[in-house]
């Protein structure tokens, strides 16, 4: 006796019947819940067990026949065809020393001091999956139009009122373009600027995923050290006067966390409005700093109209959302907008419409001091432990931004100590790879602050300890 197949179909759906057998049973056969072989009921008995019309269940069967999935026959009955055994293809390993290896080795997770992630037990997801539903409704409630490319103006305009509150940017919604994180926002910025085989500064030591990406775009790199001041302004005007492009992060360096004086402030931006020079400040972390109020933008001193300012709320909610904005200088707005509307449209409408609710209920500044507090306590143990017990193998460590940076002895392998820590859930970044090259990579490690919860900072610490001790 042939088993009741088991089929939901859903007549309120404007999928026709047929096709939603052809679907489930082609489902069942391709995921291997029926098997080669395996008998299926016939046309008419398919059509009783279902309620259908004999001809519905026949149409399916002959759409499944017609791909070869099944086989009809008046001794065997109908059937799952015999198909060769296909072996699962495997994603492919990135090639050693490529990009996509550092890539995948450092967004893997989660795991214990992992940078560039929030913490999860910070994040208010039930209030904000309440939002996000609401949000889904009205966008699946719509009607079908293609949205504003540059993104939602409930979300553009909270996000012009935020940043005037707290990063002292006065700016119009119309020049604010939504995208789907900073990565997504320089790559806007770049098509914009078009500025292929020009000359760009950027800081040395820096971010490695900007530094591979302005490399794609096809800039010619001049790395600018950085000291406690920030980047270095006049080494820049001494060595690369011609750059026509500067990328910083003026409010917390990464990964060094110094903060760029007033002083370089003011002489980057007299020197890029009497040169033409774009200015793209990233500025990663907001307001995020865990001691005192964070220095207003870059963006906020410019009366040139020189600086673009990308946000994110990647390390301030959570990278899994995707999202970030582009303030864009009021002479580049309309610029902006073709380049998105053509090449770049903003994400889905119900991630935005979720954080507009957000942000404008005051639940994102409440957030944000939560999240400060939380931070640093964090950060605060994490430095006291490994100031008591790092003497032996490190040279110093400090915090800078919302990570601990370890120094290491010279000629010590960063990269292989973050490896073998990885086999025991630990994700420290190796510094070097954050230098422009060998000759001025120094070695040492970045321990995130976020993922670094109390219950588990001294034994990740002494775990971590134990790996270097091995290494140096």
């Amino acid at each position: 006796m042939v088993k009741p197949l088991q089929l939901e179909l859903d007549r309120s759906a404007k999928t026709p019947l047929a096709e939603q057998i052809r679907r489930g049973i082609g489902a069942a056969i391709e995921s291997g819940v029926l098997a080669p072989g395996a008998r299926l009921p016939s046309w008419q008995d398919l059509a009783a067990q279902l309620g259908v019309a004999r001809g519905t269940v026949r149409s399916a069967y002959e759409k499944l026949s017609s791909a070869q999935l099944i086989v009809a026959s008046r001794a065997t009955g109908t059937r799952v065809a015999d198909r060769p055994a296909f072996t699962p293809r495997q994603e492919a390993a990135p090639h050693p020393g490529s990009f996509m290896e550092m890539y995948q080795e450092l967004t893997a997770g989660p795991a214990v001091f992992q940078m560039g992630v929030p913490a999860h037990e910070t994040f208010p997801a039930k209030l904000f999956s309440r939002m996000r539903t609401r949000a889904v409704r009205a966008e699946t409630s719509a009607p079908a139009i293609y949205r504003d490319p540059r993104g939602e103006l409930e979300l553009r305009r909270d996000i012009a009122a935020y940043l005037a509150l707290a990063r002292g940017i006065e700016c119009a919604p119309s020049q604010i373009i939504i995208t789907g994180g900073f990565s997504s926002g320089l790559g806007l910025a770049l098509r914009v600027l078009g500025l292929e085989q020009k000359k760009v500064w950027m800081e040395d030591p820096g971010f490695p995923f900007t530094r591979h990406g302005l490399e794609l775009a096809r800039l010619s790199i001049r790395p600018i050290p950085v000291d406690v001041d920030g980047i270095d302004v006049r080494y820049g005007l001494k060595h690369a006067p011609d750059a026509a492009l500067v990328v910083v992060t003026p409010g917390q360096q990464a990964p060094l966390g110094s903060t760029l004086s007033l002083a370089r402030r003011s002489c980057l931006l007299d020197w890029a409005a009497q040169e033409g020079v774009w200015v793209i400040e990233d500025d990663y972390l907001s307001e995020l700093q865990l001691r005192g109020r964070a220095t207003p933008a870059l963006a906020s001193l410019d009366r040139f109209g020189r600086v673009i300012h990308i946000g994110s709320f990647s390390k301030t909610l959570t990278p899994a959302l995707r999202l970030g904005f582009v303030v864009a200088p009021a002479s580049l707005a309309s610029r902006f907008a073709e380049v998105a509307a053509c090449l770049a449209p903003a994400p889905g409408s119900s991630v935005q419409l979720a954080t507009a609710e957000f942000i404008r209920d005051g639940h994102y500044l409440r957030h944000l001091r939560r999240t400060k507090r939380a931070y640093a306590a964090q950060g605060d143990a994490l430095l006291k432990y490994l100031k008591a017990r790092a003497k032996d193998v490190a040279k110093d460590v400090a915090i800078a931004g919302l990570a601990a940076v370890l120094r290491l002895p010279d000629g010590t392998s960063d990269v292989a100590i973050a490896r073998e820590a990885a086999s025991f859930g630990l994700a420290p970044t190796p510094l070097s790879l954050w230098h422009a090259s060998a000759a001025s990579a120094r070695s040492g490690l970045l321990l995130g602050v976020a993922t670094s919860p109390h219950k588990r900072i001294e034994a990740s610490c002494d775990r971590l300890l134990q790996i270097i001790d091995r290494h140096t």
